[in-house]
């Protein structure tokens, strides 16, 4: 007998053993309900098939899959599982009073069922096995009381073979219900505790590969030392920064050598006492240094292990190249001086127009009332006068950010009414104007006074860079696709050397005898108000040309 409850325990524990196959092949939990349920099935048609009948009681585990497979399954495994058991139940009905039996305790088991089913799927894992084994005692009982009634009212004996049958039948189910739910919920909660670390470790290396990212990209130069000091990273910046003056130049070999090995001890001290510094748990300070013409920020801190930061598991030095920087500031530096300095000149040259008109007015009276062997002498004291007068307007209007006055007009119309004034200006010097102009030219938002100024500086530019029989050739082009118009002003002069070409709109950079260096710029100034840009073209002993470009989308 004990022998027939033994295979009935092991064929009772089937699902479980089903269960640890499908686990371990790392399926998913959505079928796992279905595929628990068939095994259910076939575990307690196996039970009922072996089982053992005294006086007409059959002794199984047959709930104990069927209970496993409801409770696992849901509603519609428990409808198949009830519709299984009943038709191998039925051929061995002898009689009403059975058949009685077997509807009681459908009709308790499936709305009884129903109400814990869904408490037991979300209860943890010991209320599962509460739950089970009281669901399980329960029908246990229910079907042992109908019983016992059974073989009461058909006076059959009450064996105490029987007894201790049914009661190692009762333990056994019991036992078989604890161990089914013990090792299904242990296994789902493995698997759930490895889909957790899996989840944490896909994450975990997507942080690091982030990471790695941002320190292999920034533009700032890292290297990495474990707390032996043994190089772990060095970033493409850091290669470039540090190997140069470094003992080894192999990228390759860098990794996993010591940073003492690495660093020269003469001319990257700084480096060394810096990661020496941050081993000891010591943050630094920044050091500037210059190395190779290059100013360089450097700085290093210890790396920590968390959450308590006692222990000390490496190092970083950070350096970056803070020469552009350095140089940027000078430059803002010197250009917020020469702001100063071109406000003050500003003011003190407006104030010295007064007295020079007083003069110019003075020396023309003398003029006047002078014999005419000194007139050469008062002319040229008023020509150097309107020169001064000259150069102190062209510096104001270069220093003077002041608003313009803007209207629609057309650059045909201007270079048509300087024309006159141009080549009045060319036959005194033996030259000629070219007019070159485009067909058709839109209207542009400017101030008439400036672009004439702007016109009149670069030709006359140009003349002076001719001889006699020079020709200066003044051309428009307008461009529909890119909304541009570009006026175009050529000399046939002597060219410009390539080393002058980078210092052409510098103020006061002049290579005439009599210039002012104050031209060019005031050109380039008006263009950049009229949101233009000028560009040179020169071929030494061929000439120049001027380009001044409007663009309609923003002019």
């Amino acid at each position: 007998m004990l022998k027939e409850t033994l295979i009935q325990f092991i064929i009772s524990l089937m699902p479980v053993f089903a269960f640890q196959l499908w686990h371990n092949r790392e399926r998913s939990w959505s079928g796992i309900p279905a595929f628990l349920t068939i095994v259910s099935c076939i575990s307690m048609v196996f039970c009922m098939l072996v089982s053992v009948r005294l006086n007409g009681y059959d002794l199984n585990f047959r709930m104990v899959p069927l209970v496993i497979g409801t409770l696992y399954g849901g509603p519609y495994a428990m409808f198949g599982l009830i519709s299984i058991y009943i038709c191998f139940r039925i051929p061995n009905i002898d009689n009403f009073f059975e058949l009685s039996i077997l509807v009681i305790f459908i009709l308790s088991y499936i709305p009884a069922m129903l109400l814990i089913m869904k408490s037991f799927q979300r209860a943890r894992r010991e209320s599962k096995q509460r739950i089970a084994i009281l669901s399980l005692g329960a029908f246990v009982i229910l079907y042992y009381i109908t019983s016992l009634a059974y073989l009461i009212i058909y006076d059959l004996p009450l064996l105490d073979n029987l007894i201790f049958t049914s009661l190692l039948q009762m333990v056994g189910s019991i036992a078989a219900v604890w161990v089914s739910v013990f090792i299904i919920e242990s296994l789902k909660e493995n698997r759930q505790l490895h889909f957790d670390l899996k989840r944490i470790s896909v994450n975990h290396r997507r942080e690091v590969e982030k990471l790695q990212q941002f320190i292999d990209e920034t533009a700032f130069a890292v290297m990495l030392v474990n707390h032996h000091g043994r190089i772990t990273h060095l970033n493409e910046m850091g290669y470039r920064l540090f190997h140069a003056q470094s003992n080894i130049h192999e990228r390759d070999e860098i990794v996993g050598k010591y940073f003492t090995a690495f660093f020269h001890s003469t001319h990257q001290e700084t480096d060394i006492k810096l990661l020496r510094e941050a081993l000891k748990g010591n943050n630094t300070q920044l050091e500037t240094v210059v190395e190779d013409g290059r100013t360089l920020v450097k700085n290093a801190f210890p790396i920590r292990q968390m959450p308590d930061g006692l222990i000390i598991t490496g190092a970083a030095i950070i350096a970056q190249d803070v020469s552009e920087l350095f140089l940027l500031r000078s430059e803002v530096d010197r250009m917020e001086r020469l702001s100063l300095v071109g406000q003050m000149a500003a003011s003190i040259t407006h104030e010295i127009r007064n007295p020079m008109a007083v003069i110019r007015g003075f020396v023309q009276l003398l003029k006047e009332r002078s014999p005419d062997n000194q007139q050469q002498y008062y002319h040229i004291i008023i020509e150097e006068l309107d020169r001064a007068n000259s150069i102190i307007s062209d510096f104001l209007s270069l220093a003077q950010n002041r608003a313009l006055t803007m209207e629609m007009g057309s650059l045909h119309d201007i270079i048509l009414e300087l024309s006159p004034l141009l080549d009045a200006d060319a036959n005194m010097r033996g030259q000629t104007i070219e007019l070159e102009l485009c067909d058709y030219i839109p209207l542009l938002l400017l101030n008439n006074k400036e672009i004439k100024q702007l016109l009149l500086n670069l030709a006359r530019n140009g003349m002076e860079a001719m001889g006699d029989k020079g020709v200066l050739k003044l051309q428009t082009n307008y461009s529909e696709e890119k909304e541009r118009i570009e006026l175009r002003i050529q000399d046939r002069g002597v060219g410009i050397p390539q080393e002058q070409m980078k210092r052409l709109f510098e103020p006061f950079f002049t290579t005439k005898t009599r210039g002012t260096g104050l031209g060019l710029p005031l050109c380039l100034s008006i263009a950049e108000r009229h949101n233009g840009k000028i560009e040179v073209e020169s071929t030494e002993g061929e000439g120049t040309t001027f380009i001044v470009s409007f663009n309609r989308k923003t002019a």
